[in-house]
């Protein structure tokens, strides 16, 4: 249920103007002229169900503009001389749910049928006498006060609303900004630098081994940092200059992934059972990157001849599963990487399971499940 700035619910805030205006309109039509006996139970139950409607003015404000009406003219047919304060409420929620044309006419409805019940009561009462009860139960000028409300309420809505999006435009675009100016300053202030160190190191190891002399161990290690930096630093710059216009990768990219494993060296083979469904994209993506990241991790530290990818569609989930047949072992507890924790919050976002861990036969496996009915 809503709740407004005061934080009372919205339903019980209607619900009690429903019933102060009910008991409002029953002092009223108590207090007042009116007919004989045989039409008071009647009437009481006209100004009572007239007010109480107010309470479903929010989920259906022409249905009750419509009630709060007919309510009004029964209660004058049968000799209350109550104004329809109901029916002006009814106005008001009308015209800020933007029912301004059926508001219209049901108000000139309205004017027009108040007269006609006046005919209807007594006959010892002067025809003056009781069109002028009617004018007095609906004036124009309460009318046009009611609509005007409602329309100038509706009107401060849209406009906020419009102001919030304008908020989270104007948001997104400096965040977008941001990003850019971020990877700018990473690419001119970074990415030169470290292009110097790995070439150098690239050409240190190359004369000495053109030479025969044994390469230090330092140099090789300077040599893949390099690289490896270099690699980290593209992968991060094209996340910030990632705008999201560009397709992200997905499950229909598994096989240019793992083809490209395969160019390395390494026996790669895909493998996909089950019906795919309709996959949400956070879904999509997530199992991208992880299958990426494990074939990553196998490259770098495994030392690994083989690996294989494993996609079964289940009717409720997606579940992944890679293995190799590198150096680890079962008895040995994996060490989590940067690339590992990113797997496993990937994962848990999703509301989904992981499990990364060496095989009893020897090697690495990495398992997740991921939902595909509840994340969108």
């Amino acid at each position: 249920m809503s709740t407004g700035r005061s934080g009372v619910p919205a339903g019980f805030r209607d619900w009690a103007i429903a019933v102060c205006v009910a008991a409002v309109l029953l002092v009223a039509g108590r207090s007042g002229d009116h007919s004989a006996a045989g039409a008071d139970l009647l009437g009481y139950a006209l100004l009572a169900a007239g007010g109480l409607a107010l309470a479903a003015r929010r989920r259906a404000p022409v249905p009750v503009l419509a009630v709060t009406g007919l309510c009004a003219v029964g209660y004058q047919a049968v000799g209350f001389d109550v104004p329809a304060v109901a029916f002006l409420f009814a106005v008001y929620a009308a015209v800020r749910a933007g029912h301004r044309v059926v508001t219209v006419v049901a108000a000139v409805l309205m004017l027009a049928a108040l007269p006609l019940a006046a005919l209807a009561l007594p006959q010892d009462m002067p025809v003056g006498e009781a069109l002028a009860r009617a004018r007095g139960a609906l004036e124009l000028a309460w009318l046009v006060a009611a609509g005007a409300a409602g329309e100038a309420l509706r009107q401060a809505e849209r406009r906020a609303d419009d102001a919030e999006r304008t908020r989270e435009e104007t948001a997104r675009r400096r965040a977008d900004e941001e990003r850019l100016h971020i990877a700018r300053e990473l690419h001119d202030s970074l990415t030169h630098q470290i292009s110097i160190i790995k070439v150098q190191a690239e050409v240190a190891v190359h004369l000495a081994r053109k030479r025969g002399e044994q390469v230090p161990e330092s140099l090789l290690a300077i040599r893949d940092a390099g690289r490896e930096a270099n690699r980290e630093l593209r992968a991060t710059l094209e996340t910030l200059r990632d705008d999201g216009t560009t397709p992200p990768h997905g499950l229909d990219h598994l096989p240019e992934l793992v083809e490209r494993a395969r160019m390395t060296g390494l026996d790669a083979t895909l493998t996909i059972e089950g019906h795919r469904p309709d996959v949400p994209a956070a879904v999509d993506r997530t199992a991208y990157r992880i299958v990426q990241e494990s074939l990553t991790n196998i490259a770098r530290h495994a030392t690994a001849a083989t690996a294989s990818v494993r996609i079964d569609y289940r009717p409720d989930a997606l579940a992944i599963r890679v293995d190799d047949d590198g150096t680890a072992t079962p008895h040995i507890a994996p060490i989590p990487g940067v690339g590992l924790l990113g797997m496993r919050e990937r994962v848990t976002a999703l509301g989904g399971r992981l499990r990364a861990e060496p095989r009893n036969e020897g090697g690495f496996s990495v398992l997740a499940e991921l939902p595909v009915g509840r994340t969108s």
